[in-house]
């Protein structure tokens, strides 16, 4: 299985992320893409690429970042998008531009980061994968309306694909995202039950909607932990249970499902995994 969406570059693996490595391949996932949210989180996920041949990197900033997007790396003299540009040209195990988009949700921790400032931040983003030929993982909380018509007008650079990472929102948006062909990632939380602050539409619902051709998997981790270990630590080993999951819901074999979304991640993010 793969992982498409995963954070073993964050403090919370800091002690532990060759054992969860190892133990992640030894469960069956036999490939894991880490995550950048700010400069120096993709770069730590850059990294890691270089340490392990299963392990891929996308790299971006985050919306929450997105009012200081050159994290601690600020005081350079270069400009954010340069040093995110050279990044991602830094490894051929950078697959993607992520994770990028726009969150309208407010965080105890965070609050909103205005919403002027991430839609600019987003835009260029999508830009530099424009350059760089690189697809989009994008992040999407409460803010379907402006992402979908972000994405419309800028639809010429978007000629390299992408997925949107946790889905969520209502059947119609999720069919515009259906139309404008990206892919759609599912996480954990579709374990849950119960409908999340601020949303409308269960998330299984949105998995019974969504091609099983138009599906990967993923964890999220260590955010998201599935049931029945929600409360703990996510780990990429879960995105197998995330699989067995949407089998149930679409009423379709765990093996069928395991092989569709492999292949999905493999075509969208062009995956070589021993390379």
């Amino acid at each position: 299985m793969i992982d498409v969406h995963s954070h073993l570059n964050f403090k919370a693996f800091a002690n532990d992320f060759d054992q969860v490595i190892k133990q992640a391949e030894k469960d069956g996932v036999k490939t894991i893409i880490n995550v950048g949210t700010s400069i120096e989180t993709s770069l730590r996920a850059v990294e890691l690429t270089n340490a392990y041949h299963n392990l891929y990197a996308i790299v971006g900033i985050h919306p929450h970042h997105a009012d200081l997007p050159a994290g601690r790396q600020a005081n350079s003299q270069e400009g954010w998008e340069e040093k995110l540009f050279k990044l991602a040209k830094s490894s051929k195990k950078v697959i993607a531009i992520g994770e990028i988009g726009l969150d309208y949700y407010s965080y105890k921790s965070n609050g909103i980061v205005d919403p002027k400032t991430q839609k600019e931040v987003f835009i260029k983003q999508i830009e530099i994968a424009h350059k760089l030929k690189l697809p989009l993982q994008i992040h999407n909380r409460l803010a379907g309306n402006d992402i979908i018509e972000i994405i419309n007008n800028k639809l010429s650079l978007i000629n390299n694909g992408g997925m949107f990472h946790c889905m969520s929102g209502d059947i119609p948006f999720l069919r515009q995202v259906l139309g404008l062909g990206f892919y759609v990632g599912f996480d954990g939380n579709i374990t849950y039950e119960g409908i999340a602050k601020g949303e409308t539409t269960p998330l299984p619902d949105l998995v019974r909607q969504t091609p099983i051709e138009r599906i990967v998997t993923e964890t999220d981790a260590p955010f998201l932990t599935p049931e029945p270990h929600r409360g703990g630590r996510n780990i990429p080993s879960h995105v197998i249970i995330v699989a067995e999951e949407i089998a149930k819901i679409k009423g379709l074999d765990f093996k069928e499902v395991e092989a569709a979304t492999t292949r999905n991640a493999k075509d969208l993010f062009k995956l070589n995994p021993r390379r």
